[in-house]
């Protein structure tokens, strides 16, 4: 038996090809987004150290800055050669055009002792004093920086103000290297320019001679409760630690849709598995005839699944070596800094291997056991008769409770409150379209035939008929689609009702010609007073927030109160001045409060102008029960938090100022704040849409493997089908079937395969997607169920455009045989 099934792999190797190219892509992704992972995990490691080269201790204190003083401590214990604090965070750098230079720019504390120095220096040196910066080198050289001239840098402590460039530094691949500058300043420097009250740690470097351990100890004790002494070990541990948990979500990630398409190239061998094995029903009838065994058989069947497994496994590998080179050249491209080597390890080999082969054979396996149910007789039977089975009653009735539950989950996943059943439903209503698939399936094959009946008359009613000859055939191969289709449909509408929901928001709450947003965090701290003194601008209001013992105090502008209320339950909130407050309807409720109210807030008390409704949840809804707010005019909210900032301001132009002038004063004023942008509302709701748009297409572009590897299910089994029908074709051709009709057949036999599973992919996404919306709009603000009509249009194109494509090489096979030649086909 091994003999044998070594001989039928090798006498139908160019017909297995095809069949192993489902394994062959799976394996490949997976090993591809292993490769990577693993190159990048290595760097981690080479990396972790790169600014701790002469650090040999550390002191930090969690999320607490360190003052100033206390580094003077630390510099004065025994066995301390030097000590230096450093902080990281972020700055903004104005370009030699008078412009922000774009992306995010890192701001860090470089040591001006040369015991605890790290950087590498590729031109001038490195910061000694107040007043001096150093960048990295692609930076100063895009900008055209040279040494010797000032460079303006700012951050959130105020406008941007020259510092002359000494230097420049190489940080590519390290962890302050995010796409953008790099900016190093001395200690105190880089603490103005951020506004921090302290640093981050404590940079030590130690005596020669000195005990480290000891010295850890006299550290501890000088640094006092709350803080933690790092020997250098541990410095570089928690650095590594930090770096490859981060590239382990990154991996978990492309994984995750790695795994979609190994399931949805599980569906397609299953289904190649079944086609060929029923194929050979004659053969397999002619070894038991013979005195081969039911258990032979099914090891004969197995042992062909492993070998073909194994070899399509293999050439996954090598398809993922390549892969992962492409993968790592776009990583830049994806804004991912660090570089990545692809490195091939024993361990993803074998993973690999064993991944490909082991869903080849579990895929084989149902196949393989019902091609032992042969009786010897079918040896007498002709090879050509294929019997074909519909889905039993069981399986139906499960299939229709299984599709009737997770449409159940879908529903009531808002009602209840678990985005879980959203999931849930999504995986239930599949697995029912799979089990009730050999019904369904061939009932929409043919509703959709009708039209094409119609206008290609027989060639049309032949390609319908074949397809749904074979229900379960069908009906897998169409499935297969709907995994893929069915993920993306998912994410192109809910990105759709997403976005709406956004721009929504924006719409209703806000009213102003411009916003001044933070870029990757608060506003400068003397920029609203910047913009409240033009004489152009009439409204400037900072949204700034404070939670204090559950309750969310949020400034407020009486012009702009307005919107985003949905009610006024008592009171007037024109009554909005210094020294009133208005509370929000579930806050007074549950304290009490009444207009006219006195309440105390942060110490100081307040009167109840009014109590009003809310239209959405509040930015802070997340760390304080719902309703729990309330807004005081931005005088009160600074005399009560003065160093609380903003991300977003609104700013609207005086009376009798046009947009223009306006516009022109803000941009005077933004220009010296480089960690600023200026935008209007068109361009505020683009810049907070611009992050699904761009996960969408990622998203959409790991997913599209999946849907390929399904449109290979569609080539394979149409081409598995032309051998099945091999005297068949010959027989329509010779009573008159032309070639071109011949090749019509077989395209619109894939077309409707595809487009049945299309539209039911597409359907499954746009169940998901609404449970999803619905669970959204129950937590809290204006989303509802959008369908994108083009890009789910464009979906259903791209399935049948590709389904045509996969007919041609079954079509030219069908053709190549004379007819004489193909009636005595066996």
């Amino acid at each position: 038996m091994i003999r044998t099934t070594l001989r039928s792999l090798r006498a139908e190797a160019l017909r297995l090809l095809l069949s192993s190219l489902a394994i062959v892509l799976g394996v490949a992704f997976v090993a591809g987004t292993l490769m990577v992972t693993d190159g990048m995990e290595a760097g981690a490691y080479a990396r972790a150290g790169a600014f701790d080269r002469h650090t040999d201790a550390g002191v930090y204190a969690g999320d607490r800055p360190l003052p100033p003083a206390l580094v003077d401590r630390v510099r004065a214990v025994d066995g301390v050669a030097a000590a230096e604090g450093e902080l990281t965070g972020s700055a903004g750098l104005v370009g030699a055009d008078g412009r922000p230079v774009l992306g995010y720019a890192v701001l860090a504390a470089i040591p001006t002792d040369p015991a605890l120095r790290s950087y590498d220096v590729t031109a001038g040196r490195l910061p000694e004093r107040l007043g001096e910066v150093v960048l990295d080198a692609p930076t100063a050289e895009q900008e055209g920086f040279a040494l010797g001239v000032g460079v303006l840098v700012g951050g959130v402590s105020g406008a941007a103000r020259p510092y002359t460039l000494v230097g420049t530094v190489d940080v590519a691949g390290t962890s302050r290297d995010v796409g953008g500058p790099f900016i190093g300043l001395v200690g105190a420097d880089a603490l103005a320019v951020t506004g921090e009250p302290g640093y981050g740690r404590i940079m030590v470097a130690a005596a020669p001679g000195t005990y480290r351990e000891a010295l850890a100890e006299r550290l501890t004790g000088v640094a006092g409760p709350g803080t933690t002494v790092r020997t250098r070990q541990q410095i570089l541990d928690a650095a590594v630690d930090d770096a490859v948990r981060d590239l382990e979500q990154f991996g978990l990630v492309l994984l995750t849709f790695a795994g979609v398409a190994v399931v949805v190239a599980g569906f397609v061998i299953a289904n190649t598995f079944a086609i060929v094995l029923a194929q050979r029903t004659r053969r397999t009838a002619l070894l038991r005839l013979v005195g081969a065994t039911r258990g032979q058989v099914f090891r004969a069947a197995l042992l062909e699944a492993a070998l073909l497994g194994l070899a399509a496994s293999v050439l996954g590998v090598l398809a993922g070596a390549g892969l992962a080179v492409g993968l790592a050249a776009a990583l830049p491209a994806l804004d991912v800094p660090v570089p990545a080597t692809p490195a091939l390890s024993g361990s993803t080999v074998l993973l690999c291997l064993l991944l490909g082969t082991g869903i080849t054979v579990t895929a084989a396996f149902l196949p393989a056991w019902q091609g032992t149910r042969v009786a010897p007789v079918a040896a007498l039977a002709d090879s050509s008769v294929q019997v074909t089975r519909g889905a039993g009653r069981t399986r139906l009735t499960i299939g229709a409770v299984v599709f009737a539950a997770g449409v159940a989950a879908l529903a009531f996943a808002a009602t209840v409150g678990q985005i879980v059943l959203v999931a849930l439903g999504g995986v239930l209503s599949f697995f029912g379209i799979v089990l009730y698939g050999p019904v369904l399936v061939p009932a929409l094959v043919r509703f959709f035939g009708a039209p094409a009946r119609r206008v290609f008359g027989v060639t049309a009613a032949l390609a319908v008929a074949n397809a749904v000859r074979n229900p379960r055939r069908v009906s897998a191969t169409a499935t297969a689609l709907v995994i893929g289709i069915g993920l993306v449909s998912a994410f192109v509408v809910g990105a759709g009702s997403v976005k709406v929901g956004i721009e929504r928001t924006v719409d209703a709450q806000v009213g102003v010609d411009f916003l001044v947003t933070g870029i990757g965090g608060d506003l400068p701290a003397t920029l609203a007073d910047e913009l409240a003194a033009r004489p152009e601008l009439g409204v400037v209001h900072e949204h700034r927030s404070r939670v204090v013992d559950g309750v969310e105090i949020r400034s407020a502008h009486p012009a702009l109160v307005g919107r985003g209320l949905s009610g006024v339950v008592a009171g007037n909130v024109d009554d909005l001045r210094a020294g009133t407050v208005l509370a929000h309807r579930e806050l007074a409720e549950a304290r009490g409060w009444t207009v006219g109210s006195p309440v105390v807030l942060g110490g100081r008390t307040f009167r109840v102008a009014a109590v009003v409704t809310a239209d959405g949840p509040s930015p802070a809804a997340a760390r304080v029960p719902a309703g729990q707010l309330v807004d005081v005019v931005g005088a009160d909210f600074a005399a009560l938090f003065p160093a609380v900032r903003g991300h977003l301001a609104e700013v609207d132009p005086a009376g009798g100022v046009s947009a223009g002038q306006a516009r022109a004063a803000v941009e005077a004023v933004v220009a010296r704040y480089p960690t600023v942008n200026l935008l209007d509302q068109a361009a505020y709701k683009k810049m907070l849409t611009g992050t699904v748009d761009m996960l969408l297409a990622f998203v959409t572009a790991l997913l599209g493997l999946a849907v390929v590897i399904a449109l290979v299910g569609v080539a394979n089994t149409l081409s598995l089908s032309v051998v099945e029908r091999t005297r068949e074709n010959a027989v329509l051709r010779a009573v008159g079937l032309t070639r071109a009709r011949m090749r019509a057949m077989l395209a619109v036999e894939a077309v409707l395969t595809a487009l049945v599973g299309a539209v039911l992919g597409v359907a499954l996404g746009i169940g998901v997607s609404a449970g999803a919306m619905a669970f959204v709009a129950r937590i809290g603000g204006d989303f509802t169920l959008v369908l994108p009509g083009g890009r789910l249009a464009a979906i259903l194109v791209v399935a049948v455009l590709a389904a045509l494509a996969a007919s041609v090489l079954p079509a030219r096979r069908a053709l190549a045989r004379p007819v004489v030649e193909a009636l005595g086909a066996e």
